[in-house]
């Protein structure tokens, strides 16, 4: 695994100490799909499980760094630029980084990947899917429905596209499984893939 040097603290040093490699769980999904509620399940097991992890998600996003943007093709992707550099440098510093963003267009995940590739930072795509109509259903912003009014637009799902993600390291079902259930599955992921350094895990 290459070594990013944080001043005088290496990659590798910081993971030592944590006893874990830094990694991305980028989390992709129409809104309502329960991306958030997923995130913050995994953040609460891995750190019941001495792991350190850290949320980021459009709400946190978009109060700071990102609210001078809006919701154009343009802006989301550069919205995702910010959010995917900002993840990069918390999984450089040993972090669990769980970022759940909508992000939906293909070639800015794509990008999202390859800047992680490039500098050897274990990256996971997983796709939380559920049907628009239970999205709709639920719509904890209220989204689709000022959308259907005319009140917004460019809503991903009502007047902008949604690409789905041709091969996700998971593809989760929330309309078939609870967020637990699904936080679970992408804690053993974490485990299969060794991120957690000589600790005991439950």
């Amino acid at each position: 695994m290459k070594v990013e040097s944080l001043g005088l603290i290496s990659r590798e040093m910081r993971e030592q100490h944590l006893k874990q490699h830094g990694c991305t769980i980028w989390l992709t999904g129409l809104s309502g799909a329960g991306k958030s509620s997923i995130a913050f399940c995994l953040e609460k097991l891995l750190f019941s499980q001495e792991v350190l992890p850290f949320v980021l998600d459009a709400d946190r996003m978009r109060l700071g760094l990102c609210r001078d943007l809006g919701f154009t093709p343009v802006e989301r992707t550069e919205n995702i630029r910010r959010c995917a550099e900002v993840a990069k440098l918390f999984t450089t510093a040993g972090l669990v980084t769980i970022a759940s963003f909508i992000s939906p267009y293909q070639a800015d995940r794509k990008w999202v990947r390859q800047i992680h590739d490039e500098s050897k930072i274990p990256f996971f795509e997983c796709f939380i899917d559920a049907p628009l109509a239970v999205c709709k259903r639920r719509d904890p912003k209220g989204i689709y429905k000022m959308a259907l009014k005319g009140e917004l637009t460019h809503v991903t799902g009502i007047d902008d596209v949604y690409e789905k993600p041709e091969e996700p390291e998971l593809h989760l079902r929330t309309d078939t499984a609870s967020a637990e259930d699904c936080a679970q599955e992408i804690y053993e992921l974490l485990i299969k893939s060794k991120i957690f350094l000589a600790r005991e895990l439950s």
